[in-house]
């Protein structure tokens, strides 16, 4: 007899197969890089990698992994809070507090975890969690824990980047405020880049608007690391609301209008929030190095909450040091080489110009996500298919990861691509 969820998985697939969506993976034979060898297919252009900076194959980077694994062997084994934590990560805490501008941070095993741990561990019952409604699944999904796990927790959702009106976060801050149920802290979370659009968040608004209504604002900008800023520190760098680079333990230095510098502990003690992002999620699996990893930074308070009380933090083994060492060492070649950042910029100017030039409608940002926007789902999928036949490598992305009718090609651009790439791009879309 059979099985209920052997028939449900049987439609499913079946659905997905004659509907054109089913997704094929596609197995890689060599390095992340410009170009892969893709099983199948041979050698192929790829666009659809988050390797921003072109770090995931850089020797120095892939060096500190091979000494990292000699030096420490194959993993943790343990929790961080037993016996999982080891030099190297404390090493990479502080590089990646003061790549951020924050006081403190904390490493996981994915940026997804990372996001798992905040709010289920920050919030309490009579606090509200605002979200834009083009955040990242992750947050969506912490969200949803907390709420779980929090009786008495509310959540609000806001049009996607739409600050007031009908709908928007003033609205929604408003709400929150005559809520009487509403007690505690408000939360609102955006991401920084958002990752199908590659329309960025503007944080400044956000914090002058948090300010009003006294609300934390955090923010994931995995999307963002490596590509936003003049030295690819992230969207917030790209507003103005971070300046020099700090140094010492951790404690990075940040600029507050009309006012010295200080320290974020500091400023914060004062209860001043004036240009600064809360909290920040991120990504090491992308723009640094490309391996894995995700972090949270902000306020010591808030990392050390969720030293204590992260269930991610209690129940998962550390980020393996090879991968922590990688990244600070992509974090190290990055400020080291800030011309890396404006050669993605040159490189995303050209590309959108030459695909706008070749007849494609391709949302505008500074981003280096450009999204061309093909409308049917079941077409994204078979011009990914045709373009990956050309040896270029591009995913066509549909309902539900994007809304019905705004099926897209994702093409992303890397430091890594030169002129000649992204023309082997234009001239294959041309052909379709």
């Amino acid at each position: 007899m059979p099985r209920p969820f052997d028939l449900r998985a049987d439609q499913t697939l079946t659905m997905l197969r004659e509907s054109g969506q089913y997704k094929h993976l596609r197995v890689l034979t060599s390095p992340m890089d410009a170009e892969v060898e893709i099983e199948g297919f041979g050698r192929c252009v790829c666009f659809c990698s988050n390797n921003y900076l072109g770090l995931a194959n850089h020797s120095e980077v892939v060096e500190a992994g091979v000494r990292a694994l000699k030096d420490y062997g194959a993993g943790t084994a343990s929790v961080r809070f037993i016996c999982g934590t080891f030099s190297p990560h404390l090493e990479l805490e502080r590089a990646i507090a003061r790549y951020m501008g924050t006081e403190s941070s904390y490493t996981f095993v994915s940026a997804w975890t990372a996001n798992e741990a905040v709010f289920p561990t920050l919030c309490e019952p009579g606090d509200i969690i605002i979200s834009d409604e083009l955040n990242h699944a992750c947050i969506i999904d912490s969200i949803r824990l907390a709420t779980v796990i929090k009786k008495g927790l509310h959540k609000a959702v806001y049009k996607n980047n739409t600050l007031e009106g009908p709908g928007s976060l003033r609205e929604a801050l408003e709400k929150a405020k005559a809520n009487p149920e509403v007690k505690g802290q408000i939360w609102v979370v955006t991401d920084g880049v958002f990752s199908m659009e590659g329309s960025i968040g503007d944080l400044k608004a956000m914090r002058r608007m948090c300010d009003e209504y006294n609300a934390m604002l955090v923010v994931d900008d995995s999307h963002g690391h490596g590509v936003m800023g003049t030295l690819g520190r992230g969207t917030h760098e790209h507003f103005g609301m971070i300046d020099a680079l700090a140094t010492g333990s951790g404690t990075a230095t940040l600029r507050v209008a009309n006012q010295p510098r200080q320290t974020a502990h500091a400023h914060a003690e004062r209860g001043g929030t004036q240009d600064r992002v809360d909290i920040f999620t991120g990504t090491l699996g992308k723009a640094l190095g490309g391996g894995a990893g995700g972090f949270v930074a902000g306020s010591k308070q808030v990392c050390d909450l969720l030293v204590q009380r992260g269930r991610p933090t209690l129940f998962s083994n550390a980020l393996p040091v090879t991968i922590a060492c990688s990244a600070m060492k992509a974090i190290e070649v990055l400020l080291r080489e800030p011309k890396r950042v404006q050669t993605l910029r040159d490189n995303v100017a050209y590309a959108r110009a030459r695909i706008k030039d070749a007849g494609f409608e391709v949302l505008q940002s500074p981003t280096a996500i450009c999204p061309i926007i093909v409308h049917d789902t079941a077409k994204a999928i078979a011009m990914s298919k045709r373009l990956l036949e050309m040896g270029v490598f591009v995913i066509g992305f549909g309902y539900p990861v994007v809304p019905e009718g705004h099926a897209r090609l994702r093409v992303q651009i890397s430091a890594a691509h030169s002129r000649t790439h992204i023309d082997r791009l234009v001239d294959a879309l041309r052909k379709l």
